[in-house]
């Protein structure tokens, strides 16, 4: 039987026509009136409905909607709001300011997730959330952005805990038709597919959109009835597990995407790669110039490269994508035809070595490799990546490696509470809103009166606590729960009561249970009779990841006994919403990973802007915020071969810190019963950590340290049929064929000589460049102090310059070294190739050291 379908939209009376608009842009999530306008259409509904407007307006009743178009003050605030939608979208920006000629190109963000809001269920955790807050703030800087992902009809589980407190997953299907979605359509109302061959067959892919701000973000859907029942469900869950699935739902995602954003007319100077899964998208775009340019597979590589940005979020090669040669064969196999290439090309591009025969295809390493621009997401995430991927460029030091960092952060207007809202409101400005970057503005949040600002947290730690009794109810109900246990969960916690917050994926690697090492003492700390604690728990466990699950089931049954019952708490679930809640309610913030594992992490930061500390072992971006006064570190940024020594000691500092420092500032009053020093550091926290760890300094750091540049190269390269393409793809080879014969023949310098603070130190050498000409390589003096065990400690470079060929066909080259500080230096001369066009003088991989 074949079903015939179509779509039926909500009658608004034509009143309350921009309604409709507004619940299809996804500003309304960082706008408090927004949201207030569509929870006063029904309370109730909004909730039952998980705050999607698109499907609270299919769902309410016309009569109730005929009353509110007749209602002068809800029509009112319905046109506040949209006059504001509609300033925000006219206004000018920081990129239409300060980079008007980045307006007039495109840059592709594809994700494998898209954590913007709960009503959109196509995240699994930080990754997503992440991307989500990297498009909002695009938006607020008018950027000219596009988002590429998968609309999944699953999404992520939903999670729910069984008596015994092992985790169970459940996958309900999203109704996208009653989603902030509208499908992509051409001018005469047709869907807009494209199509990828895989597996010897055609996948068409359908695209919804999602607009966020002034960011379309495209959605693929793969779920056609034209599609092979295995290939419909390629879209069905977000990391689906079964063989091939994940290849498969990454060609869709990079390969689709390219091809996604042509059909839409979308052609991006600059594609940026969060994490490895949309690497094939640079496979894409070098068959695309192949066949329009004639350019060869190197050259088209060469131009790709330089628009290309990677970001790798994963601090162990464990968490990377891995494909052999069947796979790589049967999914693109079609595609490597078209360029002309075998699949041990393609293998050889994504193996740390390409002569490896035996190595898998790395994502990561592909990504690496089609990209220009890489990057960590916080300074000792970069530090690890490049320890990390070493093997990529050997020979090179690690320091040296071409992986920068860009810190994270987050999206503040998204996370941030009303009550501190209309406080920064008061006391800031509303500078706070549009140039949250601004540390002199943030230095006036000691302005605002202690009194307020701890009245406003006592309100939010009693709303999460009110929130925490229902949803506790309500999912004891659901498992069965005696009716005793289900009434005591209106008694759990205390609105007064220091609240920690320990919340995120429950990776082993995480320590969800290190707080539990000594049940006695811990109990001691939260059923203090005057200082009580209490710590509330979510999260999700891989579903394939006993281990993880083994932990929640631990801390369930810690949260039934006696010395635990309404002092620890684990919510089913984490999503959006209950993070909200959580990190508006919470005191502090509870963050125990085994160091350097952590690429960077934000929960943390969310807390911070709503009057939240922050306490965490020295591991992702804590490594670079903690100060002393800003929150609490665990430990000293140690790294331990030991996993037990190592829960043991940093949990007897977790105890230390919580008996000892915590616990007793939150809970030292002054007679009028305000915790003043608390509240001090919480303003300091306020003060210097929000103006930087938020997503406009990370998107704006991305702007001109990679957006600009990556635009500025593919515009050069684009020119006279990419000629720079071109020239640089021969240039590589000729340096490639010549490198075996390049060698440092002598050094000579006056080692003897004593040197003063303030001289140089001459150094002169002769290199045999093997038909390479001076202006093919760099020479330089790599030097500087040398640490107790003869190694340069913070080596510095100084290039040599060119003195002229000798007779015997060798180059001489000359240069000074500076003497700015006591102590024994040591150098070495080497060799790198170079050219104008290169990202980094590294991208060849190759040096010579003499």
């Amino acid at each position: 039987m074949h079903m015939r379908t179509f779509s039926v939209t909500p009658r608004l009376p034509e009143r309350l026509a921009p309604l409709l608009e507004i619940a299809h842009n996804l500003w309304w999530v960082w706008n408090p009136e927004a949201v207030d306008l569509f929870r006063r259409i029904d309370h109730d509904l909004w909730s039952a409905t998980g705050h999607n407007p698109v499907a609270l307006l299919g769902r309410v009743d016309q009569d109730r909607l005929e009353s509110l178009a007749r209602d002068p003050v809800f029509v009112a605030h319905m046109d506040r709001v949209a006059q504001a939608l509609g300033r925000y979208l006219s206004m000018p920006t920081w990129v239409s300011q300060a980079y008007p000629e980045l307006e007039a190109a495109r840059v592709a963000y594809f994700s494998m997730e898209f954590g913007i809001h709960e009503c959109l269920p196509v995240y699994a955790g930080g990754l997503g959330v992440l991307a989500g807050d990297h498009l909002k703030s695009a938006s607020e800087l008018g950027l000219p952005f596009v988002g590429v992902g998968l609309l999944y009809r699953q999404g992520y589980f939903h999670q729910y805990l069984t008596h015994d407190g092992w985790q169970q997953e459940v996958y309900p299907e999203n109704d996208v038709y009653n989603m902030p979605l509208r499908p992509v359509r051409t001018d005469d109302g047709e869907p807009v597919e494209v199509e990828v061959r895989m597996a010897g067959r055609p996948v068409r892919i359908r695209a919804w959109r999602a607009q966020v701000g002034r960011i379309p973000l495209y959605l693929l859907d793969t779920n056609l009835a034209a599609n092979d029942p295995a290939d419909r469900a390629i879209t069905h869950q977000l990391y689906a597990p079964g063989e091939g699935m994940r290849i498969r739902q990454e060609v869709v995602l990079g390969v689709g995407g390219v091809r996604m954003l042509e059909a839409v007319g979308v052609e991006p100077a600059v594609c940026h790669m969060n994490e490895g899964h949309s690497a094939f998208l640079g496979l894409e775009r070098i068959r695309v110039l192949m066949e329009r340019t004639e350019l060869s597979f190197a050259e088209a590589l060469e131009a790709v490269r330089v628009g290309s940005v990677f970001t790798t979020h994963t601090p162990v090669p464990a968490g990377i994508d891995l494909f052999r040669p069947p796979e790589i064969e049967q999914y693109l196999g079609d595609i490597l035809k078209e360029m002309g290439i075998g699949v041990g090309d393609l293998m050889a591009l994504g193996r740390e070595n390409p002569a490896d025969p035996d190595a898998p295809l790395s994502m990561a390493v592909l990504a690496l490799r089609l990209s220009g621009h890489r990057n960590g997401v916080s300074r000792l995430h970069g530090r690890v990546s490049r320890r990390m991927w070493a093997g990529v460029w050997p020979g090179i030091p690690e320091e040296e490696v071409p992986i920068g960092h860009v810190t994270n952060g987050i999206h503040v207007r998204s996370w941030l509470s009303d009550e501190m809202a209309r406080l920064f409101d008061r006391y800031l400005g509303p500078s706070w809103v549009d140039e949250p970057l601004d540390q002199a503005m943030w230095k006036r949040v000691h302005d605002i009166p202690d009194n307020e600002l701890w009245r406003a947290q006592e309100r939010l730690r009693e709303r999460l606590v009110g929130f925490v009794r229902r949803r506790l109810r309500a999912q004891l109900e659901r498992r069965g729960a005696k009716p005793d246990e289900v009434r005591a969960a209106d008694e759990v916690l205390d609105p007064e009561a220091l609240t920690i917050g320990f919340a995120r994926r429950f990776a082993t690697y995480k320590r969800a249970v290190l707080l539990f090492r000594d049940p006695e003492r811990l109990a001691r700390i939260l059923n203090h009779p005057d200082r009580p604690v209490q710590i509330l728990f979510a999260g999700k466990a891989h579903p394939a990841d006993n281990e993880g699950k083994k932990f929640i089931q631990e801390i369930v049954h810690h949260c039934r006994q006696k010395e635990f019952r309404n002092r620890v708490v684990f919510l089913e679930d984490y999503d959006v919403n209950l993070a909200r809640y959580l990190v508006q309610g919470c005191d502090v913030w509870l963050n125990t990973p085994r160091r350097p594992l952590e690429a960077c992490g934000t929960s943390g930061m969310k807390v911070v802007p709503n009057g939240g500390l922050h306490l965490s072992v020295l591991d992702g971006w804590w490594d670079e915020a903690y100060d002393g006064e800003v929150g609490w570190a665990i430990g000293h940024g140690e790294e331990y071969q030991n996993p037990d020594l190592q829960d043991r000691v940093e949990s007897l500092d977790l105890y230390d810190l919580l008996e000892n420092e915590v616990v007793p500032l939150y809970y030292t009053r002054g007679d009028d019963g305000l915790p003043r020093g608390w509240i001090q550091r919480t303003k300091t926290a306020m003060e210097r950590l929000t103006p930087v760890f938020n997503t406009n300094r990370m998107v704006r750091e991305y702007a001109e340290r990679y957006y600009l540049p990556a635009l500025s190269l593919w515009t050069r390269f684009a020119q006279s049929n990419h000629q720079a393409a071109r020239a640089l793809a021969r240039w590589k080879a000729r340096v490639r064929e010549a490198w075996a014969g390049v060698r440092v023949a002598e050094v000579w310098a006056d080692d003897g000589a004593e040197r003063r603070v303030g001289d140089e130190f001459a150094v002169r050498c002769l290199v045999h460049l093997n038909g390479l000409a001076p202006e093919d390589v760099q020479v330089e003096a790599y030097y500087g102090l040398l640490d107790p065990s003869g190694q340069v400690a913070a080596p510095a470079r100084r290039a040599l310059r060119s003195e002229g060929r000798r007779e015997d066909g060798g180059w001489e080259f000359a240069g000074q070294i500076p003497c700015e500080r006591t102590g024994r230096y040591g150098y070495v001369v080497r060799v790198l190739p170079h050219h104008p066009n290169l990202t980094s003088p590294w991208d060849l991989g190759l040096v010579v050291w003499g």
